[in-house]
């Protein structure tokens, strides 16, 4: 089984990152609209062939497994749904019942819930590429010490070089995905952003609650290009951002954590907001950014994240860890 930390590893995909796009449906003909007449109900797993189980939690009760799905290759993620506490009474009224031991005041059952109440929420990858089933894979990791010149001289031109889509991005900026998901929209071409749910988020409690605020500006790829002149955004991602959780889930800015990932998963600037007590992926030291920090240490020094020196964490097959390894900087 894998470890906890392996499994946030592989959950939030310490850099090794590929688009976020690769978490989401893929869409045939429609350029990322989502399917209105589908039924609510299909099983696009039916002639799923298992490879491998690519890593697993038992702790964490999640799965990543390799197979085909019509002879393309394609990685099912598997994790159960949280117990949700306005359902505890229909759980213990309709569940059966099974005893497995018996010792004095314990006792211990295999409980069979009703099917709507014993969900796995499923992602499915396909048509999934080497670097997805890498990305899953368990591995070993290590810390990367990067200088504002190791940004420019290593980071910035592999960055370059891989040339990921952002389309689905795009997709959800311009309201042809997911537009049914947005929690806030602010337009401004200069400060506006779209905040929605995560996918890793399941929406049915705001215990972990998880959502990711967009910046409209397409310009801006990750910590490093934010100076001075990006503060009107950050403060009005953060700002709006928090009022509007307020509103839709009654969560007031105390009980939220803000932040930003370095390395990110994709790069064209994006803001986490979880619920605080929440132990959500990458939200460790190594990699969260606190976007109030952010905000502070642009207006201490507006070149402070084209300078500074960041450590993030980076898996072994990382094509990125090979070049500080090459550079001499690891």
């Amino acid at each position: 089984m894998a470890t906890v930390a392996a499994k946030r590893e592989i959950s939030s995909a310490e850099n090794d990152e590929l688009s976020r796009e690769a978490k989401r449906p893929k869409a045939d003909d429609k350029n990322g609209e989502e399917g209105g007449n589908e039924s609510e109900w299909e099983n696009v797993l039916s002639t799923f062939t298992t490879s491998s189980v690519l890593s697993d939690s038992a702790r964490e009760k999640i799965m990543f497994v390799h197979g085909k799905i019509a002879d393309h290759d394609a990685v099912v993620v598997l994790e159960k749904t949280p117990i949700r506490e306005d359902s505890l009474d229909e759980l213990f009224r309709g569940s059966k019942l099974r005893l497995e031991l018996r010792n004095d005041i314990y006792s211990s059952y295999r409980l069979q819930a009703p099917p709507h109440l014993n969900e796995i929420k499923t992602t499915v990858v396909c048509p999934a590429t080497e670097k997805h089933v890498k990305k899953y894979k368990r591995q070993e990791s290590f810390l990367v010490e990067e200088t504002g010149e190791d940004y420019r001289s290593i980071t910035l031109p592999y960055i370059q070089e891989q040339s990921l889509s952002l389309q689905w991005v795009y997709n959800i900026l311009e309201k042809k995905a997911e537009a049914d998901k947005i929690v806030h929209d602010d337009a401004d071409p200069e400060v506006g952003f779209v905040l929605l749910p995560d996918l890793k988020w399941d929406q049915k409690q705001v215990d972990d609650l998880y959502l990711i605020a967009i910046v409209r500006q397409k310009d801006i790829k990750s910590l490093r290009d934010l100076s001075l002149e990006h503060l009107p955004l950050l403060q009005n991602v953060f700002q709006r951002g928090k009022e509007a959780i307020l509103q839709r889930y009654n969560l007031p800015a105390s009980k939220l954590r803000v932040y930003l990932h370095y390395q990110p998963s994709y790069y064209h600037l994006h803001v986490h907001f979880t619920k605080l007590g929440y132990d959500a992926p990458g939200c460790g030291v190594e990699r969260a950014h606190l976007l109030s920090d952010v905000i502070q240490n642009l207006q201490t020094d507006p070149q402070f994240y084209k300078s500074r020196t960041l450590h993030f964490p980076l898996r072994a097959d990382d094509g990125l860890l090979r070049r500080f390894k090459e550079a001499g900087r690891l």
